[in-house]
C-alpha cells in the first residue's frame, strides 16, 4: 500500500507535497479548497501549475477530499444546487490539478431508499456537468452517523447500480466508518469476511483508495470518531491485514487522525506492519 496523509493546502495546494515528504509519505490527500465552506478564492493558473510541478518533483500520488457541507440526498431545491456546484467546483479543481479522485461523502436522507435515489440522481448531474472529466469521484464508506447513508455496502452497491456512468465511480473504504457501522475487521477472519462482502456487493476492483484510521467508540456505535492505529478500538490486527494484502500493493492509503504532527510516527508504524509475521 501507498500510505500517506491529508496534508495541509496552507499557503497554496502545491504547498502540501513538503509537508507529505516530511513525514516520509508514500502518498497524500488533501483539500482542493476549504472544506467547510460553499465558496472559496478561484484557483488560479499559476498555483495549478506549481502543484503540477511538485507533483512531478515529489513524484506521490495524490487525492482529495471533498467538502463536508456537501449533500446529495438534499429535497431542499436551493441548498442540492449548492452542493451539486460545489462538487462540480471541486470535481473540476480535480482535473486541473490532475489529481484522479475526489473523496465524497454521498450523503444523508432520513428515508434511505429516497435518499440513495436521490444521490444517484445528483451524481448523474454532476457527471453531465464535468464531461469527458479524467477526475472520478470516490464514494466514502460512512460511519452511519444521524441519517448519513453509504454506511453499508448496499447502500453503495445500490448507488453504482442506479448511475448511468458507473464506470466513472470507485469507493474509498475508511477503517473507522467500517468498524463503527458494525463491520468487525478487528480479527483476521473478520477482515477476510468484511473484504469478501465488500466484493459481493461492490468489486473490490472499485477500490481506490483507504483512509486509515482506528476508532475510538465501540464496534456498531455509528459515531465517526478517528483514533492513531493501534490506540483505538478496532486494534493493529485490521491494519495489520490491510497492510499484508496483496490486491491493495498499489492502493493509497491516508491517515486522518487526529495529531497531524505524529503523521510520520504513525506512517513508520504502518509500514512496520508489513514486515511483521
Amino acid at each position: 500500500m501507498r500510505i500517506g496523509a491529508h496534508e495541509s493546502i496552507a499557503g497554496g495546494v502545491s504547498q502540501a507535497f513538503q509537508r507529505a515528504e516530511a513525514h516520509g509519505a508514500k502518498a497524500l490527500q488533501i483539500f482542493t479548497k476549504n472544506a467547510r465552506g460553499w465558496s472559496a478564492p478561484a484557483l488560479t493558473e499559476d498555483e495549478a501549475r506549481a502543484f503540477r510541478a511538485e507533483a512531478r518533483r515529489a513524484g506521490l500520488p495524490v487525492i482529495a477530499h471533498g467538502s463536508y457541507l456537501v449533500n446529495l440526498a438534499g429535497e431542499v431545491p436551493e441548498a442540492r444546487e449548492k452542493s451539486l456546484a460545489c462538487v462540480t467546483e471541486e470535481l473540476t479543481r480535480c482535473e486541473r490539478l490532475g489529481i484522479p479522485l475526489l473523496i465524497l461523502h454521498p450523503g444523508s436522507h432520513p428515508d434511505t431508499a429516497r435518499g440513495l435515489e436521490r444521490i444517484a440522481h445528483g451524481l448523474d448531474e454532476v457527471h453531465r456537468r464535468c464531461p469527458g472529466f479524467q477526475a472520478r469521484i470516490c464514494l466514502e464508506v460512512t460511519a452511519g452517523q444521524g441519517h448519513a447513508l453509504g454506511w453499508r455496502f448496499e447502500h453503495l452497491e445500490d448507488i453504482l447500480g442506479r448511475v448511468k456512468e458507473e464506470d466513472r465511480l470507485s469507493v474509498c473504504l475508511d477503517t473507522c466508518h467500517l468498524f463503527a457501522a458494525g463491520y468487525d475487521l478487528s480479527t483476521k477472519r473478520g477482515y477476510e469476511a468484511v473484504m469478501a462482502e465488500c466484493d459481493r456487493r461492490v468489486s473490490l476492483s472499485r477500490v481506490a483508495a483507504f483512509h486509515l484510521n482506528d476508532c475510538k467508540k465501540p464496534l456498531g456505535c455509528r459515531v465517526d470518531r478517528h483514533e492513531e492505529p493501534g490506540k483505538g478500538t478496532i486494534g493493529l490486527t485490521a491494519f495489520r491485514c490491510l497492510m499484508k494484502d496483496p490486491r491493495f500493493v498499489d492502493t493509497i492509503g491516508v491517515l486522518e487522525t487526529p495529531f497531524p504532527e505524529r503523521y510520520g510516527e504513525n506512517i513508520r508504524l504502518l509500514e512496520s506492519l508489513c514486515r511483521r509475521k
